[in-house]
């Protein structure tokens, strides 16, 4: 097994000691002071159950006693598949608590994303929800343990199946003795990236770098025991869990409430039944709330803080949303590989309409530079380079990765183009690479690309990305056949391909050969210049 490493150099970890910015304290530590200093406090809601911090802190010991017993190791890894239940919180201490390293998948993805995180991660088990959202994930479960042996536990939470219950292993572990503390320089969990080139890469992060990003969340953003943070997405995502998420939320003492699902008929209830203080969404989920909002007679004036982030708000967005929820919008951009920028709940009205934030941390080293890497005046557009206490140094197991992504001296290439005001604050253009920002959700195009390559009746095919007005991008394919197939044939293959929904193409446009480089690579330019010039006009072309 490859070791799970992320290490910073000697004389930069001890700076980050020194300033205090690394503590040495777990996430299952912090926990278990948390739930010292005010036992009695609410500390999860989901669905009918409502934890106190003390009934969270004995959940998570009996899954962590459970998982040990079962006959996990620590330092073996965990990949958590699950929705947003009160039970994924308690899975996620369990894991840290018992020393293994949860890896973190998102609801939508299916047996191709599972298969692939499972063997790059060298999994050892699969925690899981029985169903969702009408999907029976067991079929997963049943797919990927089939073809990992080394996968070789799937804990369901729900009916079991042919797999072991959740409920049945938090008896199991009574009297296993819990590995005694541990090192917070140790890898805490693994988040995933957003797959600009194929799958995800794996983020390692550890217990001092996540729990210091948490930590100057809670501080930017104002948390306090009185905090009720709102679930929206999904709890897995980055985003929700730290920024300052489920874990700020935590940290500052306040109540964490998950919702099912995003939809605000869901959620909104929510709000006003939990007295909810804030929520984080992706720009189009919050306009759906924006309209709902003007509709709804749930009493939303609790709510204080509505962070947008996962995809570019424009700024007509921007103008709408604070004042249909009633709300102080705060804009976030971030990444699972490390910086996170906020607007400040002081800033002014065009901060916060027009910004994406400014680093968090007085250490982020933020650097903007042109394509051949020198650094550009302020005001000038160009890539945006970080380093500091919580951004990674390297992937996981992807030498070739770390390379493009890392320069010499321990900058993150981050992919982005931006624009650096004076102030530091930052204004994002886009993506420096292909991938496609479908509605806060990336989609790797040769990921896609591949599975239509395997259809039998299918030459060639090429992702790209087309504006939006609601998601921000749709997703076309450029598809060359050996024979003839509709637009829906291409989708209903793709969904046969084990992806996640959002992946299947928006659009199919049928060409007879794909626009060539000089060179013979196929031009990804061109065929969006087609699209902006609705030539071919894909309403036109799709033989549906």
């Amino acid at each position: 097994m490859i070791p799970l490493r992320q290490e910073w150099p000697a004389a930069f970890a001890a700076r980050y000691r020194e300033a205090g910015y690394w503590r040495g304290e777990t996430l299952g530590a912090m926990l278990a002071r948390k739930a010292a200093e005010g036992p009695d406090r609410l500390a999860v809601v989901g669905g009918e159950t409502r934890w106190t911090y003390a009934d969270l802190d004995a959940e998570a010991d009996r899954l962590a006693r459970g998982f040990l017993a079962s006959g996990l190791v620590p330092g073996e890894r965990v990949i958590v598949h699950m929705p947003n239940l009160a039970s994924f919180v308690a899975v996620v201490f369990g894991l840290f608590r018992a020393g293994l390293v949860p890896v973190f998948a998102l609801p939508a993805h299916r047996s191709a994303e599972i298969g692939h995180f499972a063997a790059k991660a060298e999994a050892s088990a699969y925690v899981i929800a029985d169903r969702h959202e009408g999907f029976d994930y067991r079929t997963i479960a049943e797919s990927v343990t089939a073809a990992l042996p080394s996968l070789r536990r799937v804990f369901v939470e729900g009916e079991p199946g042919r797999f072991a219950a959740l409920a049945e292993l938090r008896g199991k572990g009574d009297g296993t003795p819990l590995p005694a503390g541990g090192s917070a320089s140790d890898v805490a969990l693994v988040q995933l990236s957003g797959g600009s080139t194929g799958f995800s890469k794996l983020i390692p992060r550890t217990h001092d770098d996540y729990l210091y990003s948490v930590r100057q969340s809670v501080e930017v953003c104002g948390l306090g025991p009185d905090c009720v943070y709102l679930v929206a997405l999904p709890a897995a995502h980055n985003f929700p869990m730290s920024s300052p998420g489920i874990l700020g939320a935590l940290y500052a003492g306040g109540t964490v409430v998950l919702s099912r699902s995003p939809s605000p008929d869901e959620a909104l209830p929510l709000i006003e039944r939990e007295r909810a203080t804030m929520v984080a969404l992706v720009p189009p989920l919050a306009l759906v709330w924006a309209e709902a909002a003007a509709r709804t007679r749930h009493d939303l004036s609790s709510l204080r803080t509505v962070q947008v982030g996962g995809a570019k708000l424009t700024m007509e967005a921007a103008r709408r949303i604070g004042p249909a929820l009633g709300a102080r919008l705060q804009q976030v951009f971030g990444m699972a590989e490390g910086l996170v920028n906020y607007t400040r709940p002081g800033d002014p009205e065009e901060i916060v309409l027009g910004t994406q934030g400014r680093p968090m941390s007085p250490a982020d080293e933020v650097l903007v530079v042109d394509d051949i890497g020198v650094p550009v005046a302020d005001g000038t557009p160009g890539h945006l380079l970080t380093r500091g206490p919580y951004t990674i140094r390297a992937y996981h197991n992807e030498p070739e990765a770390n390379r493009r992504a890392f320069t010499e001296d321990g900058f993150y290439r981050t992919g982005d183009i931006v624009t650096r005001r004076p102030d530091g604050y930052l204004v994002v253009a886009g993506r420096a690479t292909d991938v496609i920002n479908r509605g806060g959700e990336k989609i790797a195009p040769d990921e896609v690309e591949d599975h239509l390559r395997a259809h039998p009746a299918i030459h060639d095919a090429v992702i790209v990305g087309m504006p939006d007005a609601y998601l921000g991008e749709k997703s076309c394919a450029f598809v060359v056949t050996r024979e003839t197939l509709r637009a829906a044939d291409v989708k209903a293959w793709v969904r046969t391909r084990g992806l996640a929904g959002y992946k299947v193409p928006d659009s199919v446009v049928f060409l007879a050969a794909l626009p060539a480089t000089a060179v013979g690579k196929t031009s990804r330019r061109e065929l969006r210049k087609a699209l902006a010039a609705s030539l071919p006009a894909p309403a036109q072309s799709e033989r549906a």
